[in-house]
């Protein structure tokens, strides 16, 4: 059984934005891309105005959709991982939730598979 499993998504956030000192921002948000909970690590300051980080949870959404289409002859989406000059992006997929969170650039490869790895676990249950 999942540890998670009954713990509220405020809590989830909370847990993944502690997993490293290189978090910066952690959502949860739905198929529609509404953002059920989200938080923005303490001591950081948003790279995006309120309005943008739900016009881009939205865009999230609609990502998936279009995604799913190659399920099929490409296998599910594991994560996503955009990498910018100021933040890399990450998005995994659970069965009825979109997990998104940001974290500082130039995080080794290694260390990003080991959060990424926490992260699904923590979220296994959603």
């Amino acid at each position: 059984m999942n540890a998670y499993k009954h713990i509220p998504l405020i809590q989830v956030v909370e847990n993944i934005i502690g997993l490293d000192s290189t978090m910066r921002f952690a959502a949860i948000i739905d198929l529609k891309g509404n953002i059920l909970e989200s938080i923005m690590k303490e001591g950081k300051t948003s790279l995006k105005s309120q309005k943008e980080e739900e016009h881009f949870c939205m865009q999230v959404a609609q990502r998936r959709k279009m995604r799913k289409e190659f399920d099929r002859t490409l296998g599910k989406v594991r994560y996503v991982n955009v990498e910018r000059e100021r933040v890399s992006q990450i998005v995994i997929y659970t069965r009825r939730k979109t997990i998104y969170f940001t974290m500082e650039p130039e995080v080794s490869p290694t260390k990003k598979m080991s959060i990424i790895n926490r992260v699904k676990k923590i979220t296994s249950h959603l």
